[in-house]
């Protein structure tokens, strides 16, 4: 057996994942349609393939102990000069999703890694791409707006091709709570203490 690379991350349903797949490659980012729009929650992480039973009861318990809240993007972000990403910013959910990811890379856990730049939660539209290109995905989805209740997040491989595909969805264990009018964040996932 050898290493598989995983990511773990909360998809951006339709129809606002397709379009803004669309919108990324319109820009001009290749890499757009090998990479389904989603939140991370997990980078890019080798892992043995003889571990993947570990994760997969590891995510299982995080979702568990989960529970769905609402998310908003709303106007764009980037992280230049630092990297080269535009991205859509996450105004509701944003705790929640860094509680979770905290989980998910727990120490004792078998996805535990360290990050290469403070956790940040966005939805990429534009990376690696023409500054002009970039400047472009900036100005022209800053009024871009979707929100929905987040039931949980999946668990992806990247192939050999470099295309990330799911391999399971993992669902939080509480009721939906509704998007509260006037809240950044309203809920956070339930981390047992």
């Amino acid at each position: 057996m050898g290493t598989v690379t995983f990511g773990v991350s909360i998809a951006v349903p339709e129809p606002h994942g397709s379009l803004l797949q669309e919108r990324r490659a319109g820009f001009g980012d290749a890499a757009a349609h090998g990479i389904p729009t989603h939140v991370t929650l997990l980078p890019p992480t080798e892992v043995d393939e003889a571990d993947l039973p570990a994760v997969d009861a590891h995510l299982t318990e995080v979702a568990a102990a989960g529970r769905p809240f609402p998310m908003r993007l709303s106007g764009t972000g980037t992280f230049r000069p630092l990297s080269p990403v535009v991205y859509v910013r996450v105004v509701a959910g944003a705790e929640a999703c860094t509680r979770l990811q905290q989980r998910i890379r727990e120490a004792s856990g078998p996805l535990a890694r360290e990050l290469l730049f403070p956790y940040h939660p966005h939805v990429t539209v534009a990376h690696g791409i023409e500054e002009a290109a970039m400047d472009r995905a900036f100005e022209e989805l800053a009024d871009y707006e979707a929100e929905w209740p987040c039931t949980g997040f999946a668990l992806y491989e990247q192939g050999a091709d470099s295309v990330w595909r799911k391999l399971r969805e993992y669902t939080f264990g509480g009721p939906v709570v509704p998007v509260q009018p006037g809240h950044a964040e309203v809920c956070a996932p339930r981390v047992p203490q």
